[in-house]
Formats: structure tokens, sequence, C-alpha cells
């Protein structure tokens, strides 16, 4: 147990004194598996005379109660339900269709999550995303990788114009050399070994939301446009 870990359970016993009840709560898997939730209300919260712990499953939802897999019915006034979101894939890829007709999303469901430096795309000619893939944080702010991509959009949009291109498309090989070795940096992250499942990891348990670097090398990568791993096609006269 590392030293993230120790320092989260002993938050956890200075908090909850019940045995059974912090016994429930101390999770199976490493710290920094999930996302983290910075509160020091939690677990005090959760303590009260006036909390109940429920962790079996719902099973069915009636007027004034619900009731949970081992056969109790629990009064409620109100139910919040708090269904996340989804991040592999997105929901806007459904609507984006490629060179050969495929969405996005069939691409991305059939392999993964992938692209160039996270905003262009191989068969996505002139795709260009902010918040693609592997540029999520954990860590640090959005806002400075939002701003290295859009600096890496308009690069590109510089080149296309003084080139006089019409398109421009990753490489097959340069996006599948990018995503080998953000493979290689995540396979010993928390997130891949901690022993946890979480949105971080897709249908094929590859994390392809979090960027496992440095943010200034994110931006060193996107600081300009890379025209030599892109497929080009000129506009026409």
């Amino acid at each position: 147990m590392g030293l993230p870990d120790r320092i989260a359970r002993a938050h956890l016993r200075r908090s909850v004194t019940d045995l059974e009840l912090r016994a429930r709560l101390t999770p199976t898997y490493r710290i920094g598996c999930k996302r983290i939730l910075i509160s020091n209300d939690f677990y005090p919260a959760l303590a009260e005379p006036n909390t109940d712990l429920v962790t079996s499953p719902i099973t069915e939802v009636r007027p004034h109660a619900i009731v949970t897999a081992d056969g109790a019915e629990h009064p409620v006034d109100a139910i919040v339900l708090a269904t996340g979101f989804q991040v592999t894939p997105p929901p806007i890829a459904e609507a984006i269709h490629g060179r050969d007709g495929a969405s996005l999303a069939a691409v991305w469901q059939a392999h993964g999550m992938k692209g160039h430096r996270g905003t262009t795309f191989t068969g996505f000619p002139n795709l260009f995303m902010l918040v693609g893939p592997n540029t999520g944080l954990g860590h640090t702010s959005m806002i400075y990788m939002i701003e290295s991509q859009v600096e890496y959009v308009l690069d590109s949009l510089r080149a296309m114009r003084l080139r006089r291109w019409a398109t421009v498309e990753p490489r097959p090989e340069a996006q599948e050399r990018f995503n080998r070795r953000l493979a290689d940096q995540l396979a010993h992250t928390v997130w891949q070994t901690g022993g946890c499942s979480s949105w971080y990891l897709d249908q094929h348990g590859n994390n392809t939301t979090l960027w496992p670097d440095f943010t200034f090398r994110f931006r060193r990568l996107t600081a300009r446009f890379d025209a030599d791993q892109y497929e080009t096609r000129a506009a026409s006269v």
C-alpha cells in the first residue's frame, strides 16, 4: 500500500468511528483508480445518526418507497438519480461520419477511441476535435489542454491556406504510433492497474480518456501542425 492509500485510509478512520460502516466504505481498489472526491463532508454525513448507507441494488420503485434486492422497502420523499456521463465514446460520435461513410462511434466501438494527438482522426478528413481521446486530466486545468489544441488547429488551418490543401487527414501509421506510445505510458498507471472499473476505461479495458504525461509535453506536441504526418489533398483550381 502506497503513501496516498495510507493517507486516505487514515482520513477514513478519523471520519468514521463505526467499524462496520467503515468496512463498508473502505474501497477494494487503490486510490486514484477512480476519480477522487475532494470533500471533508462526505464521510461525516454518512456517519450521522439520521443517515443509512444502503448498497443493495434497487429492484423496484414504488409510489412512496424503493425496494432493494434484499427485499427491504425504504420509504422516500424524493429520489435523486445521478446517471453520470458517457465519454467512451461520447454521443456526438454517432453524428460524425468519415470518408468511407462509417460513423466515428462505429470506428471507436470496434477499435477503441483513438486519434492523432487527441485532435484529428484517420479516415475523417478535416475533422478537428477539442478534448478528444486521451486529452482529459485528473490533476490540473483542462483550459491549458484546450488552448494547446486550439493553437494546433489554427496552425493546421494556416498550413492549409498557405499550401492550398483542401483536406488533411492523419496517416494511419502516425496515429497508430502516437497511440502505441500512449498505451505504453498508461500500462502501469493506477488507472489501469488499480483494480477498479471506471469511466476512464472503455469497453476493451483501455484508458482512452486521460493524458498520462505532463501537460507541458502535450503543449509541445501541439505547438505546431506536423504536416509530414498527414495525407493531404490539393484544392482544385
